[in-house]
């Protein structure tokens, strides 16, 4: 009977859970289909680059002006010619010859000749100046290294300044007195100063009391101050100071008055006797 009992009961159950499976619908549960996503992202385009046709500079900071200073007119107080010499009267210069050189007058030039390591100078006799501005044209046509020429000027028999031109492209001034030579300006180059020959230069000096300027073709080259010498004639020299001479041609002489007033005032002029030449190198 237990049996039976517990048969009946296996039964029930197993009855039971079918009947209760019969009523889901569709039988088991399905799960939802997967979902497949389909990525369409756009590619980023690449980027092209942007040609600057004007680029950008750096603003710079502007310098401060600079005034300039104007370059001075060193011959704004020269005046009317006061005296000329065209080389044409005989007696005006001294002139000499000798077998160490010669000075002599012809077709408008006076022209100084030497021999090798012969100085001769050559003065003109009927000028006396204290203040004044002269020009002078040289024509050196034998001429080299250490070899020079040039202007006397406040010139006397035994002293007077020297501006020399060395036929090496440089220049320089020097006192003669009593047979010493002070050096005034030491030799300085100048794009001016012919190197060599044959050339053609225009010499200028400017004298007012202690103050000289100097200039060659009307350029301005340096100043000195010297009271030493207050007055006296022109003169030219030529100096060999090498082995080979040296022949230059002088002419065209021009003398200017001068209006400016020196600080330091300059003697009362008188008249110096002038000799002949040639006379001894210095």
């Amino acid at each position: 009977m237990d049996h039976l009992l517990m048969k009946y009961i296996f039964y029930c159950v197993v009855f039971f859970s079918l009947a209760l499976g019969a009523c889901q619908p569709g039988g088991l549960p399905l799960l939802p289909p997967p979902t497949f996503a389909t990525e369409t992202s756009t590619p980023t385009p690449s980027l092209t680059p942007t040609r600057i046709w004007f680029p950008p500079t750096a603003t710079s900071t502007p310098l401060p002006l600079r005034t300039l200073t104007p370059t001075p007119d060193w011959l704004a107080d020269v005046g009317l010619v006061i005296a000329t010499d065209d080389f044409s009267r005989a007696g005006q210069w001294d002139t000499a010859v000798s077998e160490q050189g010669r000075a002599t007058l012809q077709d408008g030039e006076l022209t100084l000749a030497v021999q090798p390591g012969i100085y001769l100078f050559s003065l003109q006799k009927e000028l006396l100046l204290s203040d004044f501005y002269t020009e002078m044209t040289a024509r050196p046509s034998l001429c080299r290294g250490e070899d020079a020429y040039g202007l006397l000027v406040r010139a006397n028999a035994v002293a007077y300044y020297r501006f020399a031109l060395i036929c090496n492209g440089t220049l320089r001034v020097e006192r003669v007195s009593g047979g010493q030579r002070t050096t005034l300006q030491p030799p300085v180059p100048s794009g001016d100063a012919p190197p060599g020959a044959p050339a053609d230069v225009r010499l200028g000096v400017w004298a007012v009391g202690s103050e000289m300027r100097f200039f060659l073709n009307g350029r301005y080259q340096f100043t000195i101050q010297d009271a030493s010498l207050k007055s006296g004639t022109l003169g030219v020299f030529v100096r060999s100071s090498g082995a080979t001479p040296v022949t230059v041609s002088f002419s065209n002489l021009v003398v200017r008055r001068v209006s400016y007033v020196s600080p330091t005032p300059s003697l009362t002029p008188t008249r110096t006797p002038i000799p002949t030449i040639p006379t001894p190198r210095k």
